[in-house]
């Protein structure tokens, strides 16, 4: 990996045209994956991935360039390359940076890639036979399991020099059930920043299979949405998916500093019900999304958003950061070495509340229960969504009365949050991973359950 002598003079090369700041980040990626179909093995594969990526600043202008050399002659070949995309005056500079190792707060037991197959196969095997025993109607279960341990050093001309070691484990599991010609499926797919010993101390891979298959068998049963505008109460963990899509993008710095955000200059604002308070949090030890460092070496943090209804910061990487004038708050990430830096969510949630689940249930009067969500579209400019209900129940006198299919929530993110009148006492987490102009990254969406005074329900 990247030595500190190594560094200095690479980014010395990559500064020698006149930029005003240069990054090296280096990664050493391994990685597997194993999926079941049906009861049998379908593929087991591993992967490396080794390369860094060289970026320069010349004021509010970015160079990147990346390569799978990461020799001495290799990289200062690719700095070179990026020195030559900048117009400057010219010099050279001495750099010397300091070594900083971070607090670990992601220990991991047991390295994925070092558990015998036969074990992760019959972690997979145990999925599909919990799936299948919900019910004759569960007519087909994919499991999986993804996992990746990652290695990086990130230097900078400001003298950093930090790296950072990443252990993703993840399972996931999709039941079909089919009847009369008809079909429907459930999703489970949890996962956490650390080792097999997910499947110890956290994750019941049986029971998520069976929820899975649970979801399948309801919404099978399930009669038609009716459309409309009605209160709507949606449930934590995936739920927490509409503040992530329309509201989270929308307060990261890649939009607000082009103005392409509807929450741009709003700081200090009221944006949202006085009863939100909404948080993106890097450091919960084990989380999908925490990191010790960013991307760009910045020291996790914890970052209120939303405090009481009132926006409070924005997610800021370094060069957006500049264009804003506004400091990062270790919210540059990317998919890997082949990708720069930007703005993204980590584990981004919407805070616990005081309210009682069952009384917000009760106090709905008619409406529909979102139990879990499925996937959507949206508008990263106006904030306006449109997502499917994975899992939905009608309320009817404020009791949980039959399920119903086919169901999506529309609406527009910023409109939603000013209608949020009730938010539950038990916040939890689901995991995901967002796709955005740096790649595709592991992050946490959550909330508790809250309920929304109406909501456009679309439906049969």
């Amino acid at each position: 990996m990247l030595s500190k002598s190594i560094a200095e003079q690479v980014l010395a090369e990559a500064l020698r045209t006149g930029g005003d700041f240069a990054e090296i980040f280096c990664e050493d990626r391994s990685s597997g994956a194993l999926s079941l179909l049906s009861g049998t093995v379908q593929n087991a594969t591993a992967a490396r991935r080794h390369g860094a990526g060289i970026r320069v600043y010349n004021g509010l202008s970015s160079v990147y360039v990346h390569t799978n050399d990461t020799s001495l002659s290799g990289l200062t070949a690719a700095a070179r390359k990026a020195a030559d995309a900048v117009e400057g005056a010219g010099g050279v500079r001495d750099i010397r940076l300091t070594r900083s190792v971070p607090a670990n707060i992601n220990p991991v037991r047991a390295l994925p890639m070092d558990v015998p197959g036969a074990r992760k196969a019959k972690l997979l095997r145990d999925m599909d036979r919990a799936a299948r025993a919900v019910s004759p109607e569960i007519a087909q279960v994919v499991a999986s399991l993804t996992y990746w341990d990652s290695d990086v050093r990130i230097a900078n001309s400001e003298g950093l020099f930090t790296g950072d070691r990443r252990v993703y484990t993840r399972m996931a599991v999709n039941a079909v059930a089919e009847a009369d010609g008809e079909s429907q499926s459930g999703h489970r797919a949890p996962g956490a920043q650390m080792g097999f010993e997910l499947f110890e101390d956290i994750v019941d891979a049986e029971s998520e299979a069976k929820q899975a298959a649970d979801i399948a068998v309801a919404m099978l049963h399930a009669e038609p949405c009716p459309a409309g505008v009605m209160p709507v109460v949606i449930d934590g963990g995936f739920g927490g998916v509409i503040f992530h899509e329309a509201c989270g993008h929308a307060l990261e710095a890649a939009a607000v500093a082009f103005g392409n955000s509807v929450f741009a200059g709003k700081l200090g604002q009221r944006i949202a019900s006085p009863l939100v308070t909404a948080v993106d949090d890097g450091t919960l030890p084990g989380e999908w999304g925490s990191l010790n460092v960013d991307d760009e070496g910045v020291p996790a943090t914890r970052l209120v958003l939303i405090q009481d209804g009132v926006l409070q910061n924005y997610m800021v990487d370094r060069l957006n950061g500049r264009r804003m004038g506004l400091s990062s708050t270790g919210s540059g990430r990317r998919q890997d070495y082949t990708f720069a830096p930007t703005s993204r969510m980590r584990n981004t949630y919407i805070a616990a509340g005081s309210d009682d689940e069952a009384e917000i249930i009760a106090s709905c009067g008619d409406g529909l229960y979102a139990r879990s969500m499925g996937g959507g579209s949206v508008n990263p400019v106006t904030g306006e969504f449109n997502f499917a209900v994975e899992e939905g129940y009608l309320i009817r006198d404020g009791k949980i009365d039959r399920p119903v299919r086919g169901a999506t929530l529309i609406g527009r993110g910023a409109e939603v949050l000013l209608k949020i009148d009730r938010v539950g006492s038990r916040m939890w987490m689901a995991q995901g991973m967002c796709g955005a102009s740096s790649g595709s990254i592991p992050t946490n969406v959550g909330e508790p359950m809250i309920r929304v005074t109406d909501m456009t329900v679309g439906g049969r």
